[in-house]
């Protein structure tokens, strides 16, 4: 027989869960008396509890406040229970001299404290105060004689009566109690409300919206419901989620509900984790046929979508990720952070419409602990005491994030995750121009530096778009070379770029905060990468000693192909002071570094939104020592101006003084010694991505900035420079741009975008 109750410790906070599964009513506290007073039972015996639980095919939470004011109830019942001379009222009785007043007021006394008091304790409230009112009358009309033992009864009442006056539940209840007749329970409902979940979701959903909240958006995805509120008392926005699992009808939730049951018995082995595209799709399989039977048995008629709809809503809550899933649905969640004590405090979302948003969503410790197993398995990283940091990816079938972990003793408050959704398609060019991340002449620099394989690092603070900014350069290698990626984190648009026709080898290697393990080491991994043939080489982040081998790779590969990376930093010198005296790379390796961009977040003067936006496009001379900052080692091609709010270009590009785009024009005949055929190529490749962004917003389609036609548009633009070269022996822009004009206007009448 299962136990009544049990308490689970979340963070600091115990959690009384109470098994209502053989109670033939619903667990209501604010609707049924039966259960209020069992739960005030309870609480007399764990008045530790900081939450209550009701599991019955549903899941009843009764969060911190509400199970305070229950915790006060039992509390001053306990008390009252003990103090014997309020139910026998032997005092009284010896003060008296009679009996004939005491088994009324005995009764009466018993009544509001061993019944009313705990299943009704606002109904205990108003009899005791109509109690007294009546004893107080009668205390004036009776003989002398029992005078004394009535004020004694009267003042027994307003004992309790004061005591009862001061809890919290009867503070809130006091606006409404004119209206309030004993018995009545709807003003328990309006101080009352727990969060009910399906059983097998043990995230807690705060269904109801704010009574305060202003609604600032609504939108769907997936069957989930989302609404954006401002809320008075919080400066953040709340994103409240109301995903399909709670949109059950009864039928549907029992068919879950039982077929949960059935594949519980299958616990997934560690190897079926390896692959878990395989076995997302074999429990999917397994779980509709499941469900098919089950409704056939129970005479539910269901239809190939609702059948589909539930064996997605099964696999998510057996061996996949919850609530999280749905989160990362949502294309608009740009970042999840989950903070410790779990339990605790809700999720919190970074949402590209409403910056930093607070969710109506709980997460509990048996979440925390099934995704840290999970992720373990997945990764084949260590997440332990010895190892308290665990960077991962998560790919869902419709989504991918990069997920960081930390534990104990790293945390002292148990788990914590921070998760980083990635684009589903490859970010481009186009698509930042469109965003204001780069201005056109900005993103016509970069594709002439990457069509002439230069060597560069993005850098940028945390949050500053590094990895989107390098995901976008690789759209402007041409497909016709290979590519290399080497992460620690996968977090490279690798798949979708392979489903494009690129030629690229993903790679990787052990993250720098792993101690030991199976994976390669980074520095090896570049290595084993320089041995594999001509090719760009992409480094997802250089952390640790990779950085040493990533110089050797620059170096190998100066003039060749491409080799590009990431790194925290907010200005070339950050960069620089970052490699080499963090890293230890020598000075002299770090002037193979060509091209240094750098992306940084920008806030608005009132602190409440920010933006991304690349804020420097710097060349690295070779003709410095020491300090690159002093001997002029860094010069400037564009920057941001934040009066034009735009990547505006410097003197030194414009008058032609840069060593890099000289060089890059010295190995073509047309180019070299000749400035402004190369400034005209610059032009010529900004103008074609602005066209790309103005057509786009001309027909209301952003179809044409994503990385499918970027890409065409791209060997479309090199196709068409080399027919001119032949035609009549130089690039001629504006030819060149004409045939591709014309190539997009054909484009876009047959709608093939």
């Amino acid at each position: 027989m299962a136990e009544e109750y049990q308490i689970l410790k979340e963070g600091q906070e115990d959690v009384l869960r109470i098994n209502a599964e053989q109670w033939s009513f619903v667990p209501s506290i604010e609707g049924n008396s039966v259960v209020m007073a069992k739960t005030v039972d309870y609480l007399v015996q764990v008045p530790s509890a900081g939450r209550i639980i009701f599991t019955q095919r549903r899941n009843y939470s009764y969060d911190y406040e509400q199970t305070q004011m229950l915790v006060e109830i039992a509390n001053l019942y306990k008390m009252l229970i003990k103090q014997k001379k309020i139910l026998t009222l032997a005092e009284i009785a010896s003060k008296s001299g009679s009996s004939l007043y005491l088994p009324g007021w005995q009764s009466k006394i018993q009544d509001i404290i061993i019944n009313l008091l705990r299943s009704d304790p606002i109904g205990a409230y108003i009899v005791l105060r109509r109690i007294i009112r009546e004893e107080k009358i009668k205390l004036n009309k009776i003989p002398l004689n029992l005078a004394s033992s009535q004020q004694s009864y009267v003042e027994i009442l307003e004992y309790v009566y004061n005591l009862l006056n001061k809890t919290t539940l009867i503070s809130a209840a006091k606006p409404n109690l004119a209206a309030y007749g004993v018995g009545d329970r709807s003003l328990y409902s309006t101080i009352f409300k727990p969060i009910i979940t399906p059983d097998f979701m043990f995230t807690r959903l705060m269904a109801q919206p704010p009574l305060d909240g202003q609604q600032l958006d609504v939108y769907s995805f997936n069957e989930s419901d989302v609404t954006i509120y401002n809320v008075e008392k919080d400066i953040k926005s709340l994103y409240h989620l109301i995903p399909p699992e709670f949109k059950l009808s009864e039928d549907k939730y029992e068919l879950l509900d039982l077929a949960r049951g059935v594949l519980a018995e299958h616990k997934p082995r560690e190897e079926e984790f390896l692959e878990p595209d395989k076995m997302r799709n074999t429990f999917f399989n397994i779980g509709r046929d499941l469900l098919q039977e089950l409704a056939e048995h129970r005479d539910i008629t269901l239809s190939f979508e609702e059948l589909n709809d539930l064996a997605n809503i099964l696999v998510r809550y057996t061996v996949g990720f919850g609530i999280l899933e749905v989160l990362l649905e949502d294309k608009k969640v740009q970042d999840i952070t989950i903070n410790a004590p779990i339990g605790q405090t809700p999720i919190f979302v970074v949402h590209e419409d409403y910056d930093e948003c607070v969710t109506n969503l709980v997460p509990s410790n048996e979440d925390a602990e099934s995704w840290a197993s999970k992720f373990r398995i997945l990764s084949g990283r260590p997440l332990d005491e010895a190892n308290p940091i665990l960077d991962t990816e998560l790919i869902i079938p419709n989504a991918r994030a990069r997920v960081a972990i930390i534990q104990r003793p790293l945390n002292p408050n148990g788990l914590a995750y921070a998760l980083r959704r990635h684009r589903d398609k490859p970010w481009t060019l186009p698509l930042f121009i469109q965003n204001k991340m780069i201005s056109p002449l900005g993103a016509g620099l970069i594709s002439f530096l990457i069509d002439g394989s230069r060597t560069m690092l993005v850098a940028g603070t945390r949050s500053s778009g590094k990895t989107s900014l390098l995901g976008s350069t690789l759209v402007e290698i041409m497909r016709k070379y290979r590519i290399i990626t080497l992460e620690d984190t996968l977090e490279l648009p690798v798949d979708a770029l392979r489903k494009l026709g690129y030629n690229i080898q993903q790679m990787k290697v052990r993250s720098a905060l792993t101690k030991g393990g199976t994976e390669i080491p980074a520095d090896e991994g570049i290595r084993t990468a320089l041995r594999m043939g001509d090719s760009a080489l992409i480094l997802g982040e250089i952390r640790s000693l990779e950085a040493f081998a990533l110089y050797e790779a620059m170096r190998i590969g100066a003039l060749a192909n491409v080799v590009a990376g990431t790194i925290h930093g907010d200005s070339p010198y950050g960069v620089f002071d970052r490699v080499v005296n963090d890293l230890n790379v020598p000075r002299t390796s770090f002037k193979a570094t060509d091209i240094i961009i750098v992306a940084n977040p920008m806030k608005s003067p009132d602190g409440l939104h920010k933006w991304r936006r690349v804020t420097q496009i710097t060349e690295v001379r070779k003709n410095w020592e020491q300090d690159p900052l002093v001997e002029r080692g860094f010069v400037d091609l564009m920057r941001y101006d934040p009066k034009q709010e735009m990547l505006i270009p410097s003197n030194d590009l414009i008058n032609g003084d840069s060593e890099i785009i000289k060089s890059i024009g010295g190995n073509v005949k047309e180019w070299a010694g000749n400035w402004d055929a190369i400034w005209d190529n610059i032009l010529l490749r900004a103008k074609i991505k602005e066209t790309l962004v103005e057509y786009s917003n001309r027909i209301k389609n952003n179809l044409v900035l994503e990385a499918n036609f970027v890409i065409d548009s791209n060997d479309q633009f090199h196709r068409i420079s080399e027919i001119v070269r032949e035609e009549i022996g130089y690039l001629d822009s504006k030819r060149i741009f004409f045939s591709w004009e014309e190539w997009l206007k054909r484009k876009i009448r047959m709608r093939q975008f």
